[in-house]
Parts: structure tokens; sequence; C-alpha cells
């Protein structure tokens, strides 16, 4: 079966055409897509030619990422079930990460019309909710998973650094586990969506060239936690400043795209005995509490989203989000 998708045709252009799905199998759900949520981050960097899988960077010798449907994360509603599948129903609204794709890079993508996903990576929606809240639950999950790794005690210290989503999602963890937060970022209308909390510290390193003397003061002198979202490929030189003021015991958390600089000097660690945090990917047990944790309203999704746009103007979408950093953040994709 062919069907409507978002495909990356080569570095830097972006096609609304179709694709084949093969036929369900026993374990899969056939999901229509009525909402998809871009992931900034990493679909970009596989739109730039800059990464090959989910940790490779591209480098020449290696083929070409393309094509490829990017995406992992989408709300739909059920069209059918293989034989095997139990718990969801026709006409359910659910979450699915994946859609198996033939002939593409990878063999699998997010912004697609209809098409089937291993049972395993489908999830029910709660009855009566906004499905949109929702469409990002990868994304939200590394946040969740982000801000859950390092333990926190009550009014300890937590440098965030980017303002992107996964940023305000860890920080938002962090807050709702009782640490003070610094957000640190270059976008002021990003830096508002995080609701600040008695204690924190909201910091713009692009205006404030003395941000990191203010975090400094502001937590006395070292720091309990540091997270990178940004990661080391336009990060390195800011995070080798920032390990060497992580406490005795410290926990440092990375959760950004590293590309061919993916190291660092392990003694800075070992002198303080910090721990390192690699949180990626997700696991269904993580989907789920982040999931439980929207719906309660431990975490928020939507006022995130600053642009919603008809699945055709992918390539629109795109131009926005690499060309028009100061208004947009989250981008959702419209598929009816």
């Amino acid at each position: 079966m062919k069907t409507e998708a978002v495909i990356f045709t080569g570095k830097n252009k972006v096609e609304f055409g179709k694709v084949k799905v093969p036929d369900p199998g026993p374990n899969d759900v056939v999901v229509a897509t009525k909402h998809s949520w871009i992931s900034n981050g990493t679909e970009g960097s596989f739109l730039r030619q800059e990464r090959f899988d989910g940790v490779t960077p591209w480098q020449f010798g290696l083929p070409l990422p393309y094509p490829m449907v990017a995406g992992y994360q989408k709300v739909g509603i059920v069209e059918s079930m293989g034989k095997d599948v139990k718990g969801f129903k026709k006409g359910q609204w659910v979450f699915a990460t994946i859609t198996k794709i033939e002939k593409t890079h990878l063999g699998f993508g997010g912004h697609v019309a209809v098409g089937p996903s291993d049972a395993n990576e489908v999830y029910a929606l709660p009855k009566g909710v906004d499905p949109i809240e929702y469409s990002g639950l990868v994304l939200t999950q590394v946040g969740t998973n982000t801000g859950s790794r390092p333990p926190v005690e009550k009014g300890c210290h937590a440098l965030v650094m980017g303002d992107g989503m996964v940023g305000n999602w860890a920080a938002q963890t962090l807050q709702s586990r009782g640490a003070k937060v610094a957000f640190v970022g270059r976008h002021n209308f990003r830096l508002d969506l995080l609701k600040k909390k008695k204690g924190d510290l909201i910091l713009n390193s692009k205006e404030q060239s003395d941000w990191l003397e203010q975090a400094i003061d502001w937590t006395g002198g070292e720091f309990d936690i540091v997270v990178d979202t940004i990661g080391n490929d336009v990060n390195l030189d800011t995070n080798l400043k920032l390990i060497p003021l992580l406490k005795y015991g410290g926990h440092y958390v990375t959760a950004g795209h590293e590309g061919s600089k993916s190291w660092m000097d392990l003694r800075q660690f070992i002198y303080r005995e910090a721990t390192i945090h690699c949180p990626c990917g997700w696991t269904r047990a993580r989907m789920e509490s982040t999931l439980k944790q929207i719906h309660d309203g431990t975490i928020y999704t939507k006022p995130l989203i600053t642009d919603q746009m008809k699945a055709k103007d992918a390539a629109k979408a795109w131009d926005k989000i690499f060309n028009e950093k100061d208004s947009t953040l989250g981008v959702v994709l419209n598929w009816d």
C-alpha cells in the first residue's frame, strides 16, 4: 500500500509525496495519523546531512541517508489490528512512535499518513483529552528522562543548557522534583515558556555575556546537576567549562547531539566522583510514565507548540524551524 508522507529526498530537501508501507502483520496496529510533532534537533540533523543514524555522524564513505521519512511521534486513530494484538480497538485515539516503511533510509518513520506500527510502539490515550498534547510524547519522554536521571535533593541547584523542547521538559521535571533550576538559552520567547518557580534563574547567554558568572553566584559556587541538551557538536567549549564546576559527587546529563565531538576528559569526572548520564531513546515504561505526567498536569506540552501546519506544507515548516528560531519552537503537522 502507498501512503502520503513527508520525505527528505536530499540535503535540505523536503517533499510531500508517497511511500510504500508493508502489509500489517499479526502484531501490528494500523494508525491513521492526525497530528505529528516535528523533532527539530534529531530530524534537522538528518535533513542537514549531519547524521547517519541515531548516534553516528554522517561522513564521506557512508551512504546518503535519503530518501528518508523522519520523525517518531504522532497521534491518530486505530484503523485495524493484527490477530495477535490485544488492548486496542478500531476508532480509538492512540499515540504511535514509528511506522514501518519500505525502501527508505532506516525503514521507518513518523510523518506518514497511515501505516502499520508494532503494537509495542502504540499507546492508548486517556479518554477526553486533547490528543495534540500527546503528539510529541517521545521527545517529551526524552526531557522527563533527562530530568529524572540525576538524584534530586530539595533545593539543590540544577543548570539546564538549551531552551529547546528537551531543555524545557527537563527543566520542568527537575522543578517538579524539588530542584532549583537555572534555565539557559538564546531566545527570550523560548525562555519565557518555562514557568519560573521561586529560586529559579532564567539566563539569555546571547544577551548576557556574564551569564555563567550569574549562574555561579546563584548556586554559591558549584552545581549539583548540569544538564546539556545542546550537545558537544556546538556546545563543547561551554561544556568543558561547566564540568569543573560540578560539586563533588555531582551529576552531568548529556542529551544533545554530540556529532563528531563525542568525547570528554573522564579525569574531570573522576576527580570529583561525578556521574555521567546519557539518556537516549525511549522505553515503554518511561513513555507510559510521561503520558501519565502530561495527563495529571505535572508536565505541560501545548504551550510549547508555536505552529500548526498542514502536512503538505512540511517544507515551509522546516524553513520556519531553521530560519525563524526567535519565534518558532514546537511545530505540529496536521494530516486532515
